[in-house]
């Protein structure tokens, strides 16, 4: 292809910038929802993990998110997404292994030996996997600010675990096993990231439809008995709306994000479980909670302040995913392709060397 030329003309000054603020703001948007959802899971599975077998109990979680998405099939328009291809399944079956089944497992045999605030902020370690996977793996960028804040949200949450008196209340293995939750999760989505240039729908019906038919199976096989009806039905719920609709949101802010900026708004999600926690089950918020928790406020704040804008080169890709015809995509249409925006469709960017505000999304993994 030839070389990299600068983008001149085509539209306004600051369309661009529009363009991606709001695409942002979305962004910014389903992930607050999906860490509020997500978050308040944790002091209600909390309520549950004593009256079920851990595996199952986290294949009826994702039972109840993959019913409630099933019931939402018809009223979307496939049409303008990109549907998953044959490409996409070794990423997906790290998605379905490392949070369909690992993650949940990890989590609820986690939430059995510790108290809902400590698990609940422990949760917040979910944010730095992510980034430091991210980063190291996947090419995707920090400036200091935003390294500074991740730096922060760390030592927060190493505050909760060497608070003094510590030791001897939380207990360490179940402190292990939910900081080996937060990695799973981590690794989940960095590679749903990857995916997200498909149907988000699509990606997250799979995964909790598979996450249900894997865990619930093997811990009946396993001689799991199940539990009453009234406790089906409270994780069914909570997998509905905790799962199900945050997990869907998230995958969006992924889209819009990048996986290191979707772990800033994410992070707020154990704050959102302390509350539940404190609020509505009666449990005691003691000083060092408090702490760890405003650390982490701090240090997330420092992450979404974070601005990143220089000039940068888009090589040559040909790809398929929802667009409208922004900077980054100016094309022509071949038969057959509907024209109505946003649609998805196979396309080609050529080189271009331009300057904005821009995040690590799918369109801008390049050096620096």
């Amino acid at each position: 292809m030839g070389r990299a030329v600068r983008a001149a003309g085509a539209r306004d000054p600051g369309t661009v910038i529009r363009v991606y603020r709001n695409e942002h703001r979305r962004g910014y948007a389903a992930g607050l929802g999906a860490a509020v959802l997500f978050g308040a899971s944790a002091p209600f599975a909390k309520r549950l993990a004593g009256d079920a077998d851990p595996q199952l109990l986290a294949g009826l979680l994702y039972g109840g998110a993959f019913l409630a998405l099933a019931a939402g099939i018809g009223r979307r328009d496939r049409a303008r997404e990109s549907p998953i291809s044959r490409i996409d399944l070794p990423l997906l079956v790290g998605v379905i292994i490392s949070g369909g089944v690992i993650a949940p497992v990890m989590l609820m045999l986690g939430l059995r030996r510790l108290d809902a605030v400590p698990a609940s902020l422990l949760l917040n370690l979910e944010g730095p996997f992510t980034l430091v996977i991210g980063l190291t793996i996947f090419r995707e960028h920090l400036g200091r600010r935003a390294i500074v804040g991740a730096g922060l949200v760390f030592v927060g949450a190493a505050a909760l675990t060497a608070a003094p008196g510590a030791v001897g209340r939380i207990d360490v293995a179940g402190a292990f096993l939910v900081v080996g939750a937060c990695a799973a999760w981590g690794v989940d989505n960095n590679l749903t990231q990857r995916l997200t240039l498909r149907d988000p729908f699509a990606i997250v019906l799979v995964k909790t439809s598979s996450a249900a038919f894997i865990n619930v199976p093997i811990a009946i096989i396993r001689g799991s008995s199940m539990p009453q009806a009234s406790v089906i039905g409270a994780a069914l719920l909570i997998g509905a709306v905790s799962y199900g609709l945050s997990i869907l949101l998230d995958a969006y802010a992924l889209r819009h994000l990048g996986a290191a900026r979707e772990a800033v708004i994410f992070a707020t999600a154990p704050l959102a479980g302390v509350a539940i926690a404190v609020l509505a089950f009666g449990d005691q918020l003691r000083s060092r909670d408090m702490i760890s928790a405003a650390v982490m406020a701090v240090g997330t704040g420092a992450l979404l302040r974070s601005v990143h804008a220089h000039e940068h080169t888009h090589e040559h890709v040909v790809h398929e995913h929802r667009h409208v015809h922004d900077d980054h995509h100016r094309h022509d249409h071949g038969p057959g392709v509907d024209a109505v925006e946003p649609h998805s469709h196979r396309h080609e960017h050529e080189p271009l060397v331009h300057d904005h505000s821009h995040v690590s999304d799918a369109h801008h993994r390049h050096g620096h």
